[in-house]
């Protein structure tokens, strides 16, 4: 589980800003939203970014995001820049080094990863576990100026052969980390690649306002076709008049953008022909039977309302969340669900779920603040300085009495400043 995340210099954040997971000393529904990693230390599962337009609670999310594909994704090119934009309101920061942390938990013990970085390279990089009350190195990474090269130094926890130390670090280029180089190379386990592991099975991509969820739920169901019963479940206790569904195939004409990479693909021409000739290709649809008075009607996924199909999509989000253990992002929760649907999604994730897994979102929806089954110390805040710099604060710290509604507080603008809107008198365009 996470513990923190904090992030400096990266789009709107300019100082070191973050969220926890620490529970405050709440005792509230404790048993349903924290969950023990090791002896004496239990950490939340769900954290909710509320925040204007433009005050940088996504950024939040993008920059979780990229700290995961720093670590999972090694770089094609060794000599493409970091491909990430710092602070751009003042001249200083944009020529000053960017860094993100995080302080999680992995198998009952605590480790924290640091990444310092600019738009060209990587300057430093270290993960230290805590096996014991004291630190312990796995490695640590620097850059050598002179060189124009990164050196690796591995810690008695690495766990890694000789060989391999040399191979991984031979790999880890100025725009690589050590984590992915690692995942890269052909070397035995070690506590490295359970580190990579974690965030590449265990931390998501970012899912946005824009993303269709169709695609999504057909392939969980076809590496997982047993969880088929619970998402009908949770449409028909949603109330869509589903009776069930299913998956067919259906031929489809071929896309010109697939005709074009079947020409230029290295296969032999009479394949090519023969593909291209058949002019269709095959896929799956998703066909659902609602039920009315009289009968029964199979609609096509097309024919369905993108509340349905969006919510199908976080009714497998959430058996992904009781059934594993992974970290979901969600952009804009409330997009295309109703606000009981966004609830009963939220206490469903809460109340069953007894595992590791956490849930980051973002959400314009103030009705939530008001809910009493919401922690204030899973709610927090973004809004911009003076400087037009992203801050991060948390309801739990902001001196709210336990009395007041944390709604009206937030709707008279005495949490953070509130979009102003202006005259309702305007002066018509000539």
């Amino acid at each position: 589980m996470i513990q923190d995340f904090h992030a400096t210099n990266f789009g709107s954040i300019r100082e070191r800003q973050g969220i926890s997971f620490v529970p405050s000393k709440d005792d509230r529904m404790c048993e349903h939203y924290a969950t023990e990693v090791s002896p004496g230390t239990r950490l939340l599962k769900l954290a909710i970014l509320y925040g204007s337009n433009a005050s940088g609670k996504t950024n939040v999310l993008n920059a979780l995001e990229y700290f995961r594909k720093m670590i999972v994704e090694k770089p094609a090119d060794k000599t493409t820049g970091m491909r990430f934009t710092p602070f751009l309101l003042d001249e200083q920061s944009r020529h000053e080094p960017s860094r993100m942390e995080m302080t999680f938990h992995l198998d009952g013990r605590r480790h924290v990863l640091s990444i310092t970085f600019n738009t060209q390279r990587i300057t430093d990089e270290e993960l230290i576990v805590y096996a014991t009350t004291q630190p312990s190195l796995v490695y640590h990474r620097t850059y050598d100026e002179q060189t124009d090269r990164s050196k690796v130094v591995f810690g008695r926890r690495a766990g890694v052969s000789s060989q391999s130390k040399t191979v991984i670090a031979g790999n880890t280029t100025n725009n690589c980390t050590v984590l992915a180089a690692c995942a890269s190379t052909n070397v035995e386990r070690s506590p490295l690649s359970d580190v990579c592991n974690y965030f590449r099975e265990g931390l998501a991509t970012v899912l946005r306002p824009n993303m269709s969820m169709t695609s999504f739920v057909k392939q969980t169901l076809r590496r997982k076709p047993d969880i088929k019963p619970f998402l009908l479940q949770m449409l028909q206790a949603s109330d869509f008049n589903i009776e069930g569904f299913t998956t067919e195939k259906h031929e489809e004409p071929m896309p010109m953008e697939m005709m074009m990479a079947i020409n230029t693909a290295p296969i032999p021409e009479q394949e090519k022909e023969a593909l291209i000739s058949r002019g269709v290709v095959n896929n799956e649809r998703l066909v659902f039977t609602h039920t009315t008075e009289n009968s029964s009607h199979p609609l096509d996924e097309q024919m369905e309302s993108q509340g349905t199909m969006r919510f199908l999509g976080i009714a497998t989000l959430l058996c992904q969340l009781l059934r594993d253990d992974t970290r979901i992002l969600i952009d804009e929760a409330e997009t295309s669900l109703h606000y009981e649907l966004l609830t009963y999604f939220l206490r469903l994730f809460l109340y069953n779920s007894a595992g590791t897994s956490q849930l980051i979102l973002t959400t314009h929806d103030l009705q939530l603040l008001d809910e009493d089954f919401i922690r204030r110390d899973v709610i927090w805040f973004t809004d911009k300085s003076p400087a037009g710099a992203t801050t991060i604060k948390r309801l739990s710290n902001m001196g709210l009495h336990s009395t007041l509604s944390p709604y009206n507080a937030y709707r008279q603008g005495k949490l953070v400043k509130l979009p102003f809107t202006g005259t309702l008198t305007l002066q018509p365009p000539r």
